[in-house]
């Protein structure tokens, strides 16, 4: 069983994604995956807020990657924010390069990451967003999770 936490509302998304940024480290690739509305745009809004990003975090649907600038003690200078919804074939993913964008001290978090998910390969983190009958968000975690990190995971999802 993996880590998981319930969100009840927009806010525990936000915050959720805000705490899981405590997770993270330069060079992450994170894939989001999860159902239209499920609150995917939502997480990264909060993870952004954990990175320090000051400026406002909106979907990039139609213009694929946004990058966010970081000012945190992470070491993590730039958040890659993708979406891959609209994108037609595996090709146009492998032209986005987001492992070389990610090794400039920056992380990629990927909407849609599921779509992707061959081209990354099983060193990424994925959260799949699923929503219950009582309309709560169930934020699952699995992936390249090292046990050093995995302590940070469980106590994120005991929130």
């Amino acid at each position: 069983m993996s880590p998981a936490r319930r969100c009840v509302s927009e806010v525990d998304t936000r915050e959720a994604g805000r705490e899981f940024a405590r997770l993270l480290r330069s060079g992450d690739i994170v894939l989001l995956s999860g159902t239209l509305g499920a609150g995917k745009t939502t997480f990264v809004q909060g993870v952004a807020q954990g990175l320090g990003v000051r400026e406002r975090v909106t979907s990039p649907t139609f213009t694929v990657v946004r990058e966010h600038q970081c000012h945190n003690n992470l070491g993590i200078v730039t958040l890659h924010h993708c979406d891959v919804y609209r994108v037609q074939s595996l090709d146009e993913v492998l032209d986005l390069a987001l492992g070389e964008l990610v090794e400039e001290a920056g992380v990629a978090l990927v909407e849609w990451g599921d779509l992707a998910a061959t081209i990354f390969g099983p060193h990424v983190v994925r959260v799949n967003f699923a929503v219950d009958d009582d309309d709560v968000r169930v934020l699952d975690v699995d992936g390249a999770i090292e046990p050093e990190r995995l302590a940070v995971l469980v106590e994120w999802s005991a929130t």
